[in-house]
């Protein structure tokens, strides 16, 4: 179990614990902060058994304590819990009333207590969790231990993955199938509202309605050696030199060589008839969003709206017949995504998703699955998994401009070579690491950091702010270059570093302009560029970063490189968790 729980690592957490049945009850061990302080308690006091279930956790209700963590425990029953249970405080309340005791802050521990007042009225286990699972509201993705019954497991899904393995007299449960690799390839995904049996023989699957239901068992194709960093000092390093490799993988799915054509995973799929398109993500994935917005309606002439996914439902959003809803995901279950795909399709519209995990619950419900080749991404902040994405949508745009009419032979064939040229470039970018690094120096000194750039070179400035914000703790904002003048540009003076992101082209020389600005003002510069951007305003600035020459479709791709490796080198001098960095979870199973 410990090991799995190090395999689930790269989600994200501040607290982790094991329970198991020894001798037929229920024993913990459990550890605020790093799994080795939990290894440090197991040392200390081994536990027994055949039977258990372990955790890490991320911080909702109460605070990354030891009291806090899971699993949560009564006399009965032993709980694991990812997701919320939104109405905890009434029945909190309402347990309370009735002389239950909780010794903790969370909302998982009502989880506990409900099913040990069935179990102690008299339910077996079967029938506890079928009477406790209607009361709750959230997302959850349980698993349940119980005194006295070293043969059994039961766990429930709503909202948040859960995975079967199935092994030869064995059975597992996980929050996905990475945690299961070292175990078996044999498993099942669990469908919405579905809760589960498990004995070493046997697993029974019941849907919402406790009707029985099969699911298919698949094979998960998940190999534990992938989660290795290698050489490499960070997973986060490993993943951006990864690049060139995985979008040239992802690309295969997309493009066809021989005859210069686009192509879908699904090629029936018809886009002639999209009239709007909705994009929903967020994060980075919505940043991948705002580029893509400026592809489909430059190619397509389709008009887009994007939304943060946790705005979408609740601001009552108009949507139109004969829409395409598009969803991006690195995961697949993000929980503010999930959410608004199916508002999405309440509302009829036809629901397409970029995932890099083809078997997660959004490719399950969409209409056509859109997958990255990515692999898994174990650093929390996202790096292939973003270009691998920028690569899909680009091949999407020009497949929707081609079924509107929007692009003829020529263009598509031109498309294609663009992006086929993409990993390579992107390699030649990896060449300036050395550069970069010094330059991450002085910026690691600074407290605010200012990201600039105009057209889809804007969103990778808000994305580049993202990444230093994220791992060294610097606080970043990313502007349009021409809204400095509208604000922002009171923030200037010679302590805060300013990154601009204009590779030479048709909106070079207005960006160099809004620079210049911050130049007069004492502002220190470093201009990310080619070669003959750098020869035409690279003089003043504090540093310059030289990229690769790239055409206008692929630069978003190319130009994510240095932002990554300037945040990571930043990071790495200021000594902060680059991997695993404070706060953050890889997969937001809550809203």
């Amino acid at each position: 179990m410990l090991d799995g729980l190090k395999r689930l690592e790269y989600r994200g957490y501040d607290s982790a614990g094991i329970a198991t049945l020894n001798d037929g009850k229920i024993e913990r061990r459990r550890a605020s902060g790093k799994l080795n302080n939990l290894s440090g308690e197991l040392e200390a006091a081994p536990l027994q058994g055949a039977i258990g279930i372990a955790h890490t956790r991320w911080a909702t209700h109460g605070g990354p304590t030891t009291s806090n963590a899971h699993p949560h425990a009564t006399a009965e029953v032993a709980v694991v819990h990812n997701g919320i249970i939104e109405n905890f405080k009434p029945l909190r309340d309402s347990l309370i009333a009735r002389g239950r005791v909780f010794t903790s802050e969370t909302d998982t521990e009502v989880v506990a207590h409900l099913i040990s007042e069935q179990v102690e009225a008299g339910l077996d286990p079967l029938e506890a969790v079928r009477e406790v699972l209607p009361e709750l509201r959230g997302a959850f993705a349980l698993a349940i231990l119980f005194r006295g019954r070293p043969d059994l497991l039961i766990g429930a899904r709503l909202g948040s993955p859960l995975v079967v393995g199935i092994g030869e007299g064995e059975t597992y449960l996980g929050s996905d199938a990475l945690a299961l690799a070292s175990l078996t390839q044999r498993v099942v995904y669990l469908e919405e509202g579905d809760w589960v049996v498990c004995t070493r023989e046997e697993v029974r699957i019941f849907d919402r309605g406790n009707q029985p239901v099969e699911r298919a068992v698949t094979l998960s194709g998940v190999d534990g050696d992938l989660v290795s960093k290698g050489n490499h000092r960070h997973f986060m390093i490993k993943e951006i030199y990864e690049q060139p490799i995985v979008v040239a993988q992802t690309l295969r799915s997309y493009l066809r060589r021989i005859d210069e054509t686009l192509t879908l995973p699904i090629p029936d799929f018809d886009l002639s008839g999209i009239k709007r398109v909705t994009i929903v993500a967020c994060g980075t994935s919505f940043y991948a969003g705002m580029i893509a917005k400026y592809w489909f309606e430059q190619f397509a002439h389709v008009p887009v709206d994007l939304d943060v996914a946790s705005e979408f439902r609740y601001r009552a959003p108009v949507i139109e017949p004969d829409g395409l809803a598009l969803f991006i995901s690195q995961s697949g279950e993000t929980a503010d995504t999930l959410a608004a795909l199916r508002h999405a399709r309440e509302e009829g519209q036809k629901i397409a998703v970029v995932v890099n995990v083809p078997t997660s619950s959004m490719a399950r419900e969409a209409d056509l699955v859109l997958p990255t080749h990515a692999g898994p991404e174990i650093g929390v902040a996202s790096t292939k998994a973003f270009t691998c994405q920028l690569a899909v949508l680009a091949a999407l745009a020009a497949n929707l401009a081609r079924a509107k009419g929007r692009m003829t032979q020529e263009d598509e064939q031109s498309v294609v070579r663009h992006l086929a040229e993409a990993p390579a470039a992107l390699n030649a970018a990896l060449a300036y690491e050395e550069s970069i690094q010094t330059v991450a120096a002085e910026i690691a000194a600074a407290r605010d950091v200012l990201y600039l750039g105009r057209g889809t070179d804007y969103p990778l400035a808000l994305e580049g702010a993202l990444k230093l914000k994220e791992i060294s703790y610097i606080h970043a904002e990313g502007y349009a270059a021409g809204e400095m003048k509208h604000g922002p540009i009171a923030l200037i003076d010679d302590k805060v570093p300013v990154i601009v992101i204009a590779p030479s082209g048709p909106l070079f020389e207005k960006t160099v302009s809004n620079m210049q600005e911050v130049q007069a003002r004492g502002g220190k510069v470093v201009l990310i560029s080619d070669y003959d951007g750098i020869e035409a305003a690279g003089a003043g600035c504090m540093a310059t970063i030289t990229m690769p020459k790239a055409h206008p479709l692929i630069a978003p791709l190319v130009y994510s490189v240095p932002i990554q490796l300037l945040a990571y080198h930043v990071a790495v001098t200021k000594g902060t968790d680059v991997d695993q960095p404070r706060n953050l979870a890889k997969s937001v199973t809550v809203e």
